[in-house]
């Protein structure tokens, strides 16, 4: 017989296994936490909740704000269904300065520096270089994390060293 090692696992993964959602309660979601809608983390901006219907469950209606790209996107969903909840991280770190549109950052606690993010685009992204360029202190920008995607969503500047 062949000596075949097809059938043995291997685990190459460099993940922390945590999933990106978990599943919550339709009903038990509020105003100003996050949801899934279209495979996109959003957060929750206005909700209502209908009546039930002759047959049916009360259905919640919901609109949400991407996270990430800023788009309103709108979903309805039966009361007592589940739907997927991001996790959503925040961390802050320095930004040491930007090269070709990409932020240098440093992780203030691991002094890691972090080089794969983009620099936001706009008005955040002006005001993010000009708040480097004048020198006041350490620029602290925030990073929001959530199912694989990371950006840079806002800043504040720390005029302790």
């Amino acid at each position: 017989m062949s000596e075949d090692h097809h059938d043995e696992e291997q685990f190459d993964s460099a993940e922390s296994g945590a999933a990106a959602t978990f599943p919550k309660q339709c009903s038990a979601l509020r105003k100003n936490e996050h949801v899934m809608i279209r495979g996109r983390p959003c957060k929750i901006v206005e909700m209502s909740t209908s009546k039930t219907g002759k047959h049916g469950h009360a259905k919640v209606h919901m609109v949400a704000i991407d996270i990430f790209t800023t788009k309103k996107l709108e979903d309805i969903c039966p009361s007592t269904h589940n739907m997927d909840v991001p996790v959503v991280k925040r961390r802050e770190y320095i930004l040491m300065s930007i090269e070709d549109g990409f932020c240098s950052l440093m992780d203030p606690e691991s002094c890691e520096l972090k080089d794969d993010l983009k620099m936001p685009e706009g008005d955040l992204g002006n005001t993010i270089r000009e708040a480097l360029e004048k020198d006041e202190g350490s620029v602290l920008v925030q990073v929001v994390a959530a199912c694989g995607e990371e950006a840079i969503l806002g800043y504040k500047i720390s005029t302790k060293e």
